[in-house]
């Protein structure tokens, strides 16, 4: 092998690590898309997408998230598991 191959697979990323998944807060994405709607220019639009480290693609996706209503449902939710209330009454049940 010739150096430049060795360089060269040695430099290639691991096809088996992949970054893990991203996700956002809805307070997040509503003061995100906020700001996006508050440019008035695009490359304003583009400056807090590259600061942010976010595609065109996502905001999309955000916008009609908003349209739907649903990021104004999910922002009083907090991530975790849910309450389940027969096993909660049962544990008080059976703590007595």
């Amino acid at each position: 092998m010739s150096t430049s191959t060795v360089e060269t697979m040695e430099s290639r990323p691991d096809p088996e690590v992949r970054a893990p998944h991203r996700s956002y807060a809805p307070k997040y994405k509503l003061a995100v898309l906020a700001e996006i709607d508050a440019a008035e220019t695009r490359g304003q639009i583009g400056e807090i997408m590259r600061r942010e480290g976010l595609y065109s693609s996502l905001i999309s996706e955000w916008r009609k998230q908003r349209e739907r209503g649903a990021l104004e449902a999910m922002s009083g939710r907090r991530p975790g598991r849910k309450s389940d209330p027969v096993a909660a009454r049962l544990s008080r049940v059976l703590l007595k």
